[in-house]
């Protein structure tokens, strides 16, 4: 696992969007997994800066096909705070992506156990996702994935904790309407994905970092199974940084990374 920490939340969105911003120049039709939440909003704003037509080195995102992580349960069809519209606000009109090429768990299925396998085998069948963008609750929770989630599940319906419905409250009119059932991609499906980008900020996600990244491998820390995955790669702030022990050691890693001409 590589940890970048950076000075301010400024970084981490530049840091993690040049990472995004990369892929897309290497393969302009990529696949990429995409989150919401609060994490990632700074990265996704940095990436629109750099999708901008009057942009030098212009990045084009118009042939990418993005996944989302989860969807809520039961929001009636339009609800500004559904998944749905938060990735086509924030992610797919900003970036100029075809709508057509972004995908949402359907949260108003008839059968959200059957929309969640057929959200899972739509990833496969797209050939599986390039790089997969994470933010992280201060459980330790990735997707909807609550602690105590099968290390190798699959996109599923989730009970929502309790620290969870409560944190996202902020985006509704009262904590009662914060749905009690999600769906999700799951930790198995999620490191499928070829490449793994976490970004934190803040001295509120700090213990959950360090569990995530030195800590066992356990459920009770939904995020520690980027330490099972071949190219993953986090990105922190000082403050989501002071938990961990081994922090000298990650900045002397990128102090001497080996830089490939």
């Amino acid at each position: 696992m590589e940890i970048i920490i950076t000075d301010t939340p400024d970084e981490v969105a530049r840091v993690a969007a040049d990472i995004i911003a990369g892929v897309v120049r290497s393969r302009p039709d990529a696949v990429l997994g995409v989150a919401t939440g609060s994490s990632p909003g700074a990265t996704y704003q940095r990436l629109a800066e750099l999708s901008a037509p009057s942009a030098p080195g212009r990045v084009d995102f118009s042939a990418v096909t993005v996944f989302a992580l989860d969807e809520y349960v039961g929001l009636p069809a339009g609800h500004p705070e559904s998944y749905a519209a938060v990735v086509s606000r924030e992610i797919v009109r900003p970036l100029g992506i075809d709508p057509a090429n972004a995908h949402v768990p359907d949260g108003a299925a008839a059968d959200a156990d059957a929309a969640a396998a057929a959200y899972d085998a739509a990833i496969a069948g797209a050939g599986g996702i390039e790089l997969q963008l994470l933010g992280i609750g201060r459980n330790g929770h990735v997707g909807f994935n609550e602690p105590s989630s099968s290390l190798s599940s699959r996109t599923r319906v989730k009970t929502l904790a309790p620290q969870t419905r409560a944190d996202n409250a902020r985006f509704f009119d009262s904590p009662d309407q914060v749905p009690v059932h999600c769906i999700t991609q799951g930790l198995g499906t999620i490191g499928d994905a070829r490449r793994l980008l976490l970004v934190a900020q803040g001295a509120e996600k700090a213990d959950a970092i360090a569990h995530a990244v030195e800590g066992p491998l356990s459920s009770r820390w939904p995020a520690s199974i980027l330490q099972l995955h071949r190219h993953a790669t986090v990105v922190v702030d000082e403050a989501a940084a002071s938990g961990l022990a081994l922090a000298d050691y990650y900045r002397s890693v990128q102090e001497f990374k080996p830089r490939v001409a």
